[in-house]
């Protein structure tokens, strides 16, 4: 690391946490090694990603950074690519991960962790209600006058289900929930795959004053497969559009809750004012959902649906202290997100006076990327399935996939090897020198950032395939799948034990154990700024 590089403390980090100032604390290893622990509000850049996530994460280039990792050595990359970036205020935590740990700090493990030890204060300071699994089977079994509403992403609903549940993301459930239960005496249950969606989205329907009983699914799917009782698969039971009285209800409730959060209410004209200012970071999150933002929406603002956004604020917003504005076209989503993200402790925002014509941007938001250092030739898939043919057994042309681990293991280029881009150099040492290389990942976006370093080590001829593994796939050309040649190891991606449905009962359990310890946690630490209505 260069000497150059200036230092924070971890008292230093701390007391700018306390003070509610910006700064950005990175930790640059991979996301298994940081869900095994990490500071509260660090947030999880890995250091061979940096190019394609740091603009969209970090908008403002003079932010404070602090970057660590726990030895392995990827400080140095990582500083040198943030400033290659264009980011002037970069920093290394003094003694690493370790230093925080030596300096008496708290170390939480797992990924997402403000929003789920938020949940968990949530529930002791508010008390909020819950059934266990045995108890929802029983209602369920009586054909008792209940409703399950499940507050995750689509895609993880249709995975595994309550049976009967009904697919609501969290930021949903105050603007139909009463379409589903419109009877008051209509008992509520919420239910995500742990506790803490399950917990934010039954406190935002009892927050938001609806006369039913509502109770959390206490430890949600994972309480529910830990008690013996089967799930859904493949479920498709979607709440239905509300009508315009409703959604004015609706969003005089969730205007009501975000009064109290103490949200603040931003116009266009103090948007643009933020636009200009060089000393704090606004983030602009659209928090309707990718169907919505695709058909239309706001210059300048990022598709993140309002339960995710509260879910996964560390990812989305890593500079803990900056300003959040957040959107929608019904008064609900904006509001209710945003009370959330204010008793977190953020200074949470909501754009008014949105008129109809305002969402007049269609399709994915634009995406710059700097240019790779290094000019790299592009071949096509019917170059590379030439040599491939040609080479036979010869092993003349090595592929080098730096796709995620998930997606090489699921498909990729036949003999082609997986790659972290973090682990280049001992990869390289593990894979049969040829005389070509050819880089690659679903794009081949973050494969020409590593083409120059391929190059430098191998001293051969190094070509990205021009639209990566998915021009491979459009091509039709055969298709490998499994861990077949593992160059690196899969260390990109944390395994989630509340992920599917074949997570070992012991490894449920002690999520759900190291969940009921957060609060202790916080306690110790000290840094949260928590708050609840």
């Amino acid at each position: 690391m260069s000497n150059a590089t200036p230092q924070l403390t971890p008292q230093d980090i701390r007391q700018a946490l306390m003070a509610g100032e910006e700064i950005a604390l990175l930790d640059v290893r991979e996301e298994a090694p940081f869900a095994q622990g990490h500071p509260l509000w660090a947030a999880n850049l890995p250091a061979g990603r940096i190019e394609i996530e740091a603009w969209q994460r970090l908008p403002r280039r003079d932010v404070r950074i602090a970057v660590y990792d726990n030895g392995e050595g990827l400080v140095e990359a990582a500083v040198q690519r943030l400033h290659a970036l264009g980011y002037t205020q970069v920093h290394v935590l003094e003694g690493g991960l370790a230093g925080w740990q030596n300096a008496g700090y708290e170390l939480f493990i797992d990924v997402n962790v403000p929003s789920k030890s938020f949940g968990e204060w949530l529930e002791a300071e508010r008390h909020t209600p819950s059934l266990a699994a045995e108890e929802v089977q029983q209602l369920l079994d009586a054909n008792a006058d209940v409703v399950v509403l499940d507050a995750r992403r689509f895609d993880e609903y249709q995975t595994m289900s309550i049976p009967g549940g009904v697919s609501v993301p969290g930021a949903e459930l105050v603007l139909r929930a009463q379409a589903l239960a419109p009877d008051p005496k209509t008992h509520i249950v919420v239910n995500c795959a742990g506790r803490t969606r399950s917990l934010i989205g039954t406190q935002s329907l009892i927050n938001a004053g609806l006369p039913n009983r509502i109770s959390a699914l206490r430890n949600g799917t994972i309480g529910w497969l830990l008690a013996g009782q089967q799930l859904d698969h493949g479920a498709d039971r979607r709440a239905p559009v509300v009508d315009e009285l409703a959604r004015s209800e609706a969003a005089e409730r969730a205007r009501a809750v975000a009064d109290r959060a103490g949200v603040r209410r931003a116009t266009r004209a103090q948007l643009d004012r933020f636009g200009e200012e060089s000393t704090r970071t606004t983030y602009r999150f659209d928090v309707r959902s990718a169907e919505e933002y695709l058909a239309g929406h706001l210059a300048g603002f990022r598709n993140y649906p309002g339960g995710q956004l509260v879910q996964e604020t560390d990812h989305a917003a890593p500079v803990r202290g900056a300003r959040i504005v957040l959107v929608d076209d019904d008064g609900v989503r904006a509001n209710m997100s945003a009370s959330w993200l204010a008793q977190m402790g953020w200074e949470a925002w909501v754009l008014d006076g949105v008129d109809a014509g305002d969402w007049n941007e269609t399709g994915a938001a634009a995406t710059t990327y700097p240019e790779p250092a290094g000019a790299v030739q592009d071949i096509t898939v019917q170059t590379l399935a030439g040599w491939l043919d040609a080479d036979g057994s010869s092993g003349r042309t090595a592929v080098l996939d730096f796709t995620g681990s998930a997606s090489y293991v699921q498909r990729h280029i036949p003999g082609a090897w997986f790659v972290l881009r973090s682990q280049l150099a001992q990869a390289l040492e593990a894979i049969p020198k040829a005389e070509r290389y050819v880089v690659t990942c679903g794009t081949s976006l973050l494969a020409r950032y590593a083409a120059r370093a391929v190059a430098e080590a191998t001293g051969a001829p190094v070509y990205a395939l021009a639209g990566g593994t998915q021009a491979w796939i459009a091509a039709g050309l055969p298709l490998e799948e499994g861990e077949t040649r593992l160059a690196s190891p899969r260390i990109d991606r944390y395994r989630r034990p509340y992920e599917g449905t074949q997570a070992p009962r012991s490894a449920m359990q002690a999520y759900l154990d190291w969940e009921f310890g957060l609060v202790d946690q916080l306690k110790a630490d000290g840094t949260h700024g928590f708050n609840t209505l």
